[in-house]
């Protein structure tokens, strides 16, 4: 710290240090405007959108729907790179581990949340290693049954459920999907027993409930509504409240369960400590993008509900998330594969 000048203190000496104070108090200004400078030219290169899935599935999907768009809102091209495998924590940990700049992003989903429930001895944890940036879709869901299920709407099949325990199994796409827990919470809350049988992805299900090989399945309301319309199955019930283009005469399960509400959520995330105001210029982006019509059509082309949120807004869903699923897996048992 440089001493204050004095009454006493000769004028050269005085001089000196007043010169040296107004230098480090320049370079102090200098060093708090550095972030906002910064983020005033972000971005000057392409950036990257991991997705934890392989080319074609939905969460894939999302984000090129998303990064298209993206390109064209913020003057750069938003890339899409595909690292599979343990049910999207390697993309997860490579994101996590990125400089935290703005070009390194993530599309995550609900599925990012339980995967660190079920495997709690992970390093990383969804809730602390990254800063939320937007909530971007929700992907809703449909339990379908065989056409000659005894049960044609949602308060038919509760009551179905609830009078028969144990007679009827349901399929998802595996152990641990908000497929799965979607349905736990189903039986949570209807004190019903239905065994679940985990496929290997949504592909095989819906033969299988076509064939009577299981009687109810639980998949992407897109698959199911696909072929209900062609008469092949039952379109029983959307797990979630939100209308769906193309399903609106599927009732959803919250008129015979008030305030059921489950979907995949998909959204993006940057590493933790990416400067505030990157995050916003690409929270804007995002909702410029999602405000659209055109992406509009093209979510619902992909079976998917536009559903912007802020940064607070996704972090508070995010916690209200982690907490719910929490308390399925414990209440309901649930072990990771």
């Amino acid at each position: 710290m440089q001493p204050i000048p004095s009454p006493t203190m000769k004028a050269p000496r005085r001089q000196a240090l007043r010169a040296a104070a107004a230098a480090l108090a320049l370079g102090l200004a200098g060093t708090l405007a550095a972030p906002a400078a910064w983020a005033q030219k972000y971005p000057e290169r392409p950036i990257r959108l991991v997705v934890g899935y392989s080319a074609g599935g939905g969460v894939d999907a999302a984000a090129r729907l998303l990064s298209a768009r993206l390109s064209t809102a913020l003057g750069q091209q938003v890339v899409v790179e595909n690292r599979t495998g343990a049910t999207g924590l390697i993309a997860a940990d490579l994101v996590a581990k990125a400089a935290p700049d703005g070009y390194t992003l993530m599309m995550g989903d609900s599925a990012l949340l339980i995967a660190k429930l079920l495997q709690p001895k992970i390093a990383l944890d969804p809730m602390t290693s990254f800063k939320p940036v937007a909530g971007a879709f929700f992907s809703p869901l449909m339990i379908v049954t065989a056409n000659d299920f005894p049960a044609r709407t949602p308060k038919e099949f509760v009551a179905e459920l609830k009078a028969h325990p144990g007679r009827y199994s349901f399929a998802t796409s595996g152990v641990g999907t908000v497929q799965h827990l979607g349905f736990e919470m189903l039986k949570q809350r209807t004190g019903s027993f239905v065994l679940h049988v985990p496929y290997r992805g949504a592909a095989q299900i819906v033969p299988d409930v076509v064939g009577g090989q299981v009687p109810i399945g639980v998949v992407s309301a897109t698959a199911g509504m696909a072929q209900a319309k062609a008469g092949k199955l039952r379109a029983v019930a959307l797990m979630n409240t939100a209308k769906l283009e193309g399903a609106e005469s599927v009732a959803p399960l919250s008129d015979a369960l008030p305030g059921f509400d489950v979907a995949p959520r998909l959204f993006v995330l940057a590493p933790v400590g990416t400067p505030d105001e990157i995050v916003e210029r690409l929270s804007s982006a995002v909702k410029s993008v999602l405000d659209t019509p055109d992406a509009a059509s093209a979510a619902a082309a992909q079976g998917m509900l536009r559903a912007y949120a802020t940064p607070a807004q996704l972090r508070s869903a995010l916690n209200e998330e982690n907490t719910r699923w929490k308390g399925i897996i414990a209440d309901q048992r649930i072990v990771g594969e």
